[in-house]
């Protein structure tokens, strides 16, 4: 699949943009806060239905405005010489639920129109996957998750909504109990088996990725790094710690999980009522990073972070690209470079090149030509002033 055209209103600093790209590399060229980030985030954005940069979606509508547009039109070639193509916008408006639309159709809702779009994006926010908190490794498996199956959008989605209840119910529960006051907990179990089941289900589904990803993130990790160190990639759910039989069990069936989350909440409800939180969780989980033997966290250089980092994301390219419909190029994630070649050094530089250089649509944004390496020559697009011109 490719982005054959991009256009905008009142996304970011933009007023209006229309940009047609075409299939193989295109390198977004200009100095620092020109806006390039903004093109390749709008597009990042019709995938996921979020931003690599920002955590809400308030930020990206131009100031003044009350909403956004993102819209793509997506090539694919089901057969050759018969190509296919989807235009797909959403509307982001803050405080309402963002809407899609599809060919022009009826509005529907945003997470409609996930699967039609799959980007990979490398950022330089990518080295938080390394070095920061677990909460950005479980967003990573997760909007990994939902771009290879959509339908997963409403577990997490729901997930966390439950989980907002369940915290706030053992707040007030633990309000009460320091009042000296009975409370009601009737509620509370009605929440414990929602949150279970759909826990389960989340649980389930990471794991099920991280064994999926660990072989590719040690090959592309060997690539990236020219053979230095073997990278290693495990899930540790939160249940582990809490529930003896529940062990390093990767296989276990969401029914299993789901009683195991049960019981692991009923033993540990007085302590989570004293602390007004749920204790036990994928939202406590996290995807556990090693090199040699060692926590990556805390003990891998820049460097070796760096290639960890872009490790996952190309493992998450191959994971995407082998659960299209046909497992071959026009499964293939468009692939975003984001300021990314500033950040390595010339060895990392070259060979993470030399491993892009073949993908169907490559998008890449630099200060200046020059950051771009040789093996990714291709068209280009100037950046200034919120001006958007192609290079012929």
């Amino acid at each position: 699949m490719h982005v054959a055209h991009l256009h905008l209103t009142d996304f970011r600093s933009y007023p209006h943009v229309e940009l047609e790209l075409d299939p193989g590399i295109t390198a977004l060229v200009g100095p620092n806060g020109q806006g390039k980030t903004n093109l390749v985030e709008a597009i990042g954005y019709v995938a996921t239905l979020g931003s690599h940069r920002v955590p809400t979606d308030a930020a990206l509508i131009r100031a003044g405005c009350s909403r956004a547009v993102v819209g793509t039109k997506v090539v694919r070639e089901p057969e050759p010489g018969r190509p296919r193509a989807t235009v797909v916008e959403v509307e982001i408006t803050p405080g309402k639920a963002n809407r899609g639309r599809i060919n022009g159709g009826s509005p529907v809702r945003a997470r409609d129109v996930l699967g039609i779009l799959h980007t990979v994006l490398f950022a330089p926010e990518d080295l938080a996957l390394v070095k920061g908190d677990p909460d950005g490794r479980r967003r990573f498996l997760d909007a990994l998750l939902v771009q290879r199956a959509p339908r997963l959008a409403a577990v997490v989605a729901d997930y966390e909504r439950v989980l907002r209840q369940r915290s706030a119910l053992l707040k007030s529960a633990g309000a009460a109990a320091r009042a000296r006051q009975g409370a009601d907990l009737r509620t509370l179990d009605v929440w414990d088996g929602k949150l279970a089941q759909l826990g389960a289900r989340l649980v389930v589904e990471r794991r099920a990725l991280v064994r999926e990803l660990a072989p590719l993130v040690a090959t592309a990790y060997e690539q990236v790094s020219a053979g230095q160190g073997v990278a290693r990639t495990t899930y540790r759910a939160s249940l582990e710690d809490t529930v003896a039989e529940a062990g390093h069990d990767d296989t276990a069936s969401p029914e299993l999980v789901e009683a195991q989350l049960l019981d692991a909440m009923g033993r540990l409800r007085p302590k989570e009522i004293e602390r007004g939180v749920c204790l036990v969780g994928p939202h406590r989980d996290d995807l556990v990073l090693t090199l040699a033997d060692l926590p990556a966290k805390g003990y891998a250089s820049h460097g070796e972070s760096w290639s960890f980092a872009l490790a996952l994301r190309l493992a998450s390219w191959h994971v995407l690209t082998a659960s299209g419909p046909q497992g071959g190029p026009d499964d293939e994630p468009v692939l975003i470079l984001d300021d990314v070649f500033a950040e390595l050094d010339a060895r990392r530089r070259e060979r993470l090149a030399e491993l892009v250089a073949p993908a169907r649509q490559v998008l890449i944004t630099a200060a200046v030509a020059q950051d771009v390496p040789e093996p990714l020559a291709g068209g280009r697009v100037d950046v200034m002033g919120g001006e958007v011109a192609r290079v012929l």
